[in-house]
């Protein structure tokens, strides 16, 4: 049973940087596609962006492109989520996802991952 654990949530300001990590537990790290998805409070959980197996190919939601970059560190079997320009529209619960592929180009982008972690909390303040 794959666990995967985020961390790094915290309260920031309008336009601060912030780096969300997440331990897995997946193995071999390589065989999974991976992401992140997001709960703002009162909303529906929503994707943010997803990775594939070997990091070849993002994908981004709109509202995010240009300002968070997804990646895997593979020696330490990490997903990071580095999120610039932080606005308060970011404020949300966010979730790492694992999902393992035969492709090593998918890229997932629905809720659809076997493997959750539990939610770190991001608030952007104005």
């Amino acid at each position: 049973q794959a666990q995967l654990v985020e961390s790094g949530g915290r309260l920031v300001q309008s336009g601060d940087s912030l780096r969300l990590s997440c331990t897995a537990s997946t193995s071999p790290f390589s065989d999974y596609a991976m992401a992140w998805f997001r709960r703002p409070p009162g909303k529906e959980r929503e994707f943010v962006a997803a990775i594939s197996r070997y990091s070849s190919r993002t994908e981004y939601t709109n509202t995010v492109k240009d300002r968070f970059i997804i990646t895997k560190d593979y020696n330490n079997r990490m997903l990071y989520l580095d999120m610039n320009s932080l606005k308060p529209e970011d404020t949300a619960v966010y979730y790492c996802a694992a999902e393992r592929t035969q492709s090593t180009t998918e890229v997932i982008t629905t809720p659809t991952y076997h493997y959750w972690g539990q939610g770190t909390q991001v608030t952007v303040s104005s």
